[in-house]
């Protein structure tokens, strides 16, 4: 703006079901945001942002096609028209392509370039708080000082393989790879970006007090898209 002040960023938060409640706290703490749920292909006009929550992702995508959102968050993410914040459930949405889907398969959006395992870890039962192998400077120096880089993961899903070359892995858990069968080991990537458009992780930051991913998105994908 000309007189230096920031643009107000709006940021949408999905809201067919899953946490999304807690997105749009989170969001609302940082300075210059204001996040509102979404849940028409209406309510996506004038974003500067979307996340896509965690929850339950076959249910999500269903949801999502059946209300007619789906089409308008594929051409959003597709066409690079407006960045992208997907917690566990979200990234198996924007993922090519999902192991051990349900039968019949599920609603993709698509347009991230690797291989997701959906509940890679277990059932709900197997959920876990654990420190994350951070290899993006970038995310080390947005944490907030008491933070550690921990995720909190349900049901959460793994990157196992990426496909694409514009894809950049932003964390992982080294203690969480397998034996792959070719005396190799399979990857589990918690965390990766694909340009300044996409930011997916593996895990749940809105439910802790640590907003350093949504700040990130913030300042790293969505103001560098409204300077």
């Amino acid at each position: 703006m000309s007189d230096g002040t920031a643009k107000e960023l709006s940021i949408g938060v999905l809201a067919l079901q899953g946490a999304f409640a807690e997105h749009v706290k989170m969001l609302n703490t940082i300075p210059g945001v204001s996040a509102r749920e979404v849940r028409t292909d209406a309510e996506l006009l004038g974003l500067d942002g979307i996340v896509l929550p965690g929850g339950e992702s076959t249910t999500m995508g269903l949801i999502a096609e059946r209300s007619g959102i789906l089409p308008a968050l594929r051409g959003l993410v597709h066409d690079k028209k407006l960045p992208v914040f997907a917690t566990c459930a979200g990234l198996i949405l924007l993922a090519d392509k999902a192991l051990h889907e349900k039968d019949g398969g599920q609603p993709l959006i698509g347009g991230l370039g690797v291989v997701v395992d959906r509940n890679h870890f277990g059932s709900q039962l197997y959920s876990f708080e654990s420190e994350l192998e951070v290899t993006h400077e970038k995310i080390r120096s947005t944490a907030c000082a008491d933070a550690k880089h921990k995720g909190i993961f349900i049901r959460a899903p793994a990157i196992v393989d990426v496909t694409a070359p514009d894809v950049q892995v932003l964390a992982r858990l080294p203690e969480f790879e397998r034996d792959d069968g070719n005396g190799g080991k399979t990857q589990c990537i918690v965390a990766a970006q694909k340009g300044e458009q996409v930011l997916v992780i593996s895990f749940h930051p809105e439910l802790s007090r640590d907003a350093t991913w949504h700040t990130y998105f913030i300042e790293n994908l969505v103001r560098k898209g409204t300077e």
